[in-house]
């Protein structure tokens, strides 16, 4: 059976005591790949605990449906999944105490080697780096970021009261205006996107996007070398800017394999 490449990898950083951080990935499900990030928030482990059941959660919905696999269907299976969790985690944390106000942002996708359907909310992103832009001279052209943050400062962002710049050492930057968990209901972006053979997209919590440029990004996917080493690069480059939150990084390669690569993280 032939199986996405892919790679991920999860660091504590060096600052956080426990990672609140939690991806799966999972290869080979009737030609699709699904892959998700989710970053918890809380405190007294309940981010960890929100992050580990949206995951979950997500996956066990979308695994269990039987037409998520037309290319029609799978947004509005991702929507329904993320919405899911968002009800499931918001009644747990309701009726315990201390875990009131517990959530997580999520980022997730189902994809094929033609396309894929990515839905998110909060500020953990999806990138997609297009292999067939070979023009690097304009500094420009090959990565973009395909998820909008939910975020206070990308709002002060939209309306002009602050500059990208700005935003990076904004004392509010990690204030969220959406997250799964903290409300009974959720709204969720939901985005479809053609790519091609070699294209990479790299989901990731804002422990990498926070502290590593997207110019930096695209230098590091741009290499020829392996994903394996690629997703260490990122995460090591994040620890070298400071490692002051959880980093997480996934990477799908639309570069088909005949069988599935052993995902491996690094779960402390």
């Amino acid at each position: 059976m032939k199986a996405m490449l892919t790679a991920y990898r999860t660091d504590i950083g060096k600052v956080r005591l426990i990672n609140e951080d939690r991806a799966a990935v999972q290869n080979g499900i009737n030609g699709f790949t699904l892959a998700i990030v989710a970053d918890g928030m809380g405190g007294h482990q309940a981010g960890e605990i929100a992050s580990k059941m949206a995951v979950e959660l997500i996956q066990s919905h979308l695994l269990g449906l039987t037409n998520v696999w037309d290319e029609h269907n799978r947004p509005a299976a991702i929507r329904r999944a993320i919405v899911h969790a968002n009800e499931t985690v918001f009644e747990f944390a309701s009726n315990q105490q201390r875990f009131y106000g517990m959530g997580t942002t999520v980022v997730a996708t189902l994809a094929s080697n033609k396309d894929m359907a990515i839905g998110h909310i909060g500020d953990s992103r999806a990138y997609l780096w297009k292999a067939s832009v070979k023009d690097k001279t304009k500094g420009a052209g090959s990565l973009r970021q395909v998820t909008e943050d939910h975020s206070l400062v990308n709002e002060l962002i939209k309306t002009g009261q602050i500059t990208p710049a700005e935003a990076s050492t904004h004392p509010r930057r990690n204030v969220l205006t959406r997250a799964l968990g903290t409300e009974k209901q959720a709204e969720v972006d939901v985005t479809q996107l053609t790519w091609q053979h070699g294209d990479i997209l790299l989901l990731c919590s804002d422990g990498l996007s926070g502290l590593v440029k997207d110019s930096v990004l695209e230098q590091v996917l741009s290499q020829d070398r392996d994903l394996e080493w690629k997703a260490d690069e990122l995460v090591r480059l994040a620890l070298d800017a400071g490692g002051d939150d959880n980093i997480t990084v996934v990477l799908l390669e639309n570069r088909e394999i005949n069988q599935s690569i052993q995902d491996r993280g690094d779960d402390e």
